[in-house]
């Protein structure tokens, strides 16, 4: 469970000039996130302390020497163990400004990262100054060209070209049926039987299969699912208490617990950023 500290300070914020770039620059005593997924490519620089993380069955470190990237879909978990301080900035990129940015750089493929973490003191520097340019930089062709040639210089450097490895063709296939259904009817109170029984599998082998393709129970992967709803709900200007409902969740009380523990900000910080970008 997240820990709460007075003294954690977060800023999050939407890029108006690129639609689908959202900023995080965070400072944490004592923050831990649960497993999560984003819908987003996320890439980030630790600026002071460190953070111990676990993402594709392996745990590492995330620390100043290191760029953190992570896959759309990517299951993960972060928590400060020892440090006792873990000062951030994050980038995330949805679809939208993946698309834009690759129109630019000229991409036929959206890159795939086989390592999360990357040791490249240039690469680093790049998306630190990147990332306070766009917090801070008024000049439209500065910003712009900071973003291309950092991404550029990351996905030549260490994107795979969109060689990601795929898991058997039927799992993808009852995944998706399940998925569906949750995307569907995310506001209703699913049961694991029914999902298990729209898969034709038993409850015990429908975890085994979302563990298996994303990575998460189907529990967890449900509430990323809900998650994503209440930042479409909050997009829209929804209040806070009727976009929790809309989107699955009990009440307002939950939607927070679920949405801080997950992205490290609260709900009516991604709604004022939302209105602001």
């Amino acid at each position: 469970m997240a820990r709460r500290d007075p003294n954690n300070h977060t800023k999050f914020w939407q890029d108006r000039r690129l639609p689908g770039l959202s900023l995080l620059h965070a400072d944490f005593t004592t923050h831990d996130y649960g497993p999560h997924t984003h819908d987003a490519f996320v890439i980030a620089v630790t600026e002071a302390g460190s953070a111990e993380f676990a993402c594709r069955g392996t745990i590492d470190r995330m620390a100043p020497a290191k760029l953190f990237v992570s896959n759309p879909e990517e299951r993960q978990s972060a928590r400060m163990g020892d440090s006792a301080r873990w000062r951030y900035r994050a980038l995330y990129l949805e679809a939208s400004a993946v698309d834009a940015v690759g129109a630019a750089l000229g991409m036929k493929a959206t890159p795939y990262f086989l390592h999360n973490l990357i040791e490249d003191a240039e690469l680093i520097a790049r998306f630190a100054r990147l990332h306070r340019a766009l917090e801070h930089e008024r000049d439209e062709i500065s910003a712009d060209e900071r973003v291309v040639e950092a991404f550029g210089l990351l996905f030549r450097r260490h994107g795979s070209g969109g060689s990601r490895p795929e898991p058997a063709p039927h799992d993808r296939a009852l995944v998706r049926r399940v998925v569906e259904a949750m995307q569907a009817r995310h506001a209703e109170s699913l049961t694991l039987d029914e999902l298990a029984r729209l898969a034709g599998l038993t409850q015990f082998q429908l975890i085994g299969l979302f563990k298996r393709v994303t990575g998460l129970t189907p529990h967890a992967f449900l509430v990323h699912v809900r998650l994503n709803e209440a930042c479409r709900q909050l997009k829209r200007g929804t209040p806070l208490a009727e976009a929790a409902l809309a989107s699955g969740f009990c009440d307002q009380s939950a939607l927070t617990k679920h949405f801080k523990r997950a992205f490290g900000i609260t709900p009516l910080q991604f709604a004022a950023a939302a209105r602001t970008g």
